[in-house]
C-alpha cells in the first residue's frame, strides 16, 4: 500500500503539471480524513465544485484552485480492491431497493466497507441493490448477499439473481465457495487448480 500511496502522488502531480487540472488524494492517499471518501470529493459535482473550492477545506492537493473549465477536477488515490456487486430482487418496487441498500451500506449503520443504492433495471422491470464492496477481506461478498437476502425477506422478495461487474479478486470468489459449500479443512493451494482459459 506505501508504494501505491507514493505512486498517486507522483500521478496525482503529473495530471496537475501537465494538464492544469485540480487532483485531490482520496482513500490511503487523503491528506485530511474528510477526503478519504470519494463521495465526499465527488459531492456537489462539476456544477458545484467551484464554489466547494472556495472553502479552505476544499483546496485540491494539487493544481490549480478552481475546477479546469471542461475537465473539473480529477480524484486519485490508493485503495484495497473494489468489488462491483449487484443484487436483483424479485419486485419492481425501488422503495424496497431503497430500504434495503440503507441497512445493508456502512454509512447508515450496515455493513462497513459497504456502499449500496437502490436502482431499477427498466429493461427486466426488477429492482436492484447496486453495491461497492471496498474492502473484501473486512465485508465480503457472501456476507453481504446473506444480509440482503434477510432485509429482502422482511419485505416478502427474493433475490433471483446477482451480478459482477468488473474484476473482482480471486480471493472474494474463493471465500464465497467456501462458504456456500461449507468446506472443511480447505486449502487455497491445496485444492484449486489453476487452469483459466
Amino acid at each position: 500500500m506505501a508504494e501505491c500511496i507514493t505512486i498517486s502522488k507522483d500521478v496525482a502531480q503529473t495530471i496537475a503539471a501537465e494538464l492544469d487540472i485540480p487532483v485531490f488524494l482520496y482513500e490511503e492517499s487523503a491528506t485530511a480524513n474528510h477526503r478519504h471518501n470519494l463521495a465526499a470529493i465527488r459531492k456537489g459535482q462539476f456544477e458545484g465544485m467551484a464554489k466547494k473550492m472556495q472553502s479552505p477545506l476544499w483546496q485540491p492537493d494539487y493544481g490549480p484552485a478552481t475546477p479546469h473549465p471542461t475537465s473539473g477536477v480529477v480524484a486519485v488515490g490508493a485503495r484495497h480492491s473494489l468489488i462491483a456487486f449487484n443484487a436483483n430482487l424479485s419486485t419492481p418496487d425501488i422503495t424496497i431497493a431503497n430500504k434495503i441498500a440503507k441497512k445493508v451500506r456502512g454509512s447508515s449503520g450496515g455493513l462497513k466497507y459497504c456502499k449500496a443504492i437502490g436502482i431499477m433495471l427498466k429493461e427486466r422491470n426488477i429492482a436492484q441493490v447496486s453495491m461497492n464492496l471496498v474492502n473484501y477481506k473486512h465485508t465480503a461478498i457472501y456476507t453481504t448477499l446473506e444480509l440482503i437476502k434477510a432485509e429482502a425477506k422482511r419485505y416478502g422478495v427474493q433475490v433471483i439473481g446477482t451480478e459482477l461487474i468488473g474484476l473482482a479478486p480471486a480471493e472474494a470468489l474463493i471465500d464465497c465457495a467456501e462458504y456456500y459449500l461449507q468446506l472443511e479443512n480447505f486449502d487455497y493451494k491445496r485444492h484449486i487448480l489453476n487452469n483459466f482459459y
